[in-house]
């Protein structure tokens, strides 16, 4: 078993992560040729056209039935359709990242000055968002606020592809730090000096806490809330929306409650059902905007 794990990790190194990283590589520079507008539409059509197909389909479909049980099989497969369409156009549009521009046209920011009152506080800040619209483009919060924003993010297992991640995000606002307990004591320090930090809160964490989403318990990470607690901090949610094609609307909103109790484990519950409330929200005006191929729910 030893040189078994010892030839796939070997395999892996030096076969089949470099031949996924050159097909990353083609795929990042064929879009990045294109003006966004038609990388973002052939993204989107190309994914649009293969998506539904796939297995990972299934997956989605079981989500959809669980979070929408009033919503017609025609009704979902729709949903399912638009959601690959726009999961396509967002890869497309990574390489175009770096040339959006906060504030203008292509990107419009609406309740900035919710984002504004952490800068001036002298307090850490926490913001956070979901696999909704085109997430990437929430890279951008610190540019938006025109500060330094530290970002947790899933590192690909493939270094070729994280690398290549990596070099769209140069020249924006902040530091990524990849999930783990290295990047977690790292974000913790960061906090504690005063820093500002986004997070996803949206995927499942097997070792997390039961919180309602979408009427039953979803094993949610409770990072956020408990960062929020031990650094009494505000907490600001941020929305990203696609518009039409490859126009986008990121939306600051009013910081939520947070108020510490001598049970800090109610206190992170409490907290974690509010923005899972808010994600929710975001969710049913716009589900397929959002990346239902997560396995949310238990069976």
């Amino acid at each position: 078993m030893p040189e078994r794990s010892a030839f796939y990790q070997a395999r892996q190194k030096y076969i089949s992560h470099p031949l996924q990283g050159l097909g990353a590589y083609f795929l990042f520079g064929f879009f990045r040729i294109m003006p966004i507008d038609l990388a973002s539409k052939i993204g989107g059509s190309l994914l649009r056209t293969i998506g539904p197909k796939l297995g990972q389909s299934k997956k989605a479909r079981n989500n959809l039935v669980k979070a929408f049980p009033e919503k017609s099989a025609a009704e979902i497969e729709t949903i399912i359709t638009d959601m690959w369409e726009n999961l396509g156009r967002s890869v497309a549009e990574i390489p175009h990242l770096p040339n959006l521009v906060c504030g203008s046209s292509r990107l419009e920011i609406v309740g900035l000055e919710n984002g504004l009152v952490t800068k001036s506080d002298n307090k850490p800040g926490l913001f956070f968002t979901g696999h909704i619209g085109n997430w990437e483009v929430s890279t951008k919060i610190g540019d938006a606020l025109d500060m330094d924003m530290m970002t947790i993010y899933r590192a690909p297992d493939n270094p070729w592809v994280d690398k290549l991640f990596k070099s769209v995000r140069r020249g924006f606002r902040g530091e990524l730090v990849p999930k783990g307990s290295k990047g977690a004591r790292k974000f913790a320090s960061f906090l504690k000096r005063g820093g500002h930090a986004a997070m996803l809160v949206d995927q499942k964490l097997n070792n997390g806490i039961a919180v309602p989403f979408f009427g039953r318990d979803a094993m949610t990470a409770p990072a956020l809330a408990q960062f929020a607690l031990r650094y009494e901090c505000p907490v600001i949610p941020i929305r990203v929306e696609r518009l039409k094609g490859a126009y986008f609307r990121m939306t600051f909103y009013p910081d939520i409650q947070i108020s510490k109790t001598d049970d800090p484990k109610a206190d992170t519950l409490r907290i974690m059902t509010d923005v899972n409330a808010i994600m929710e929200s975001w969710i049913r005006e716009r589900p397929a905007q959002w990346l239902w191929l997560h396995k949310r729910w238990p069976n």
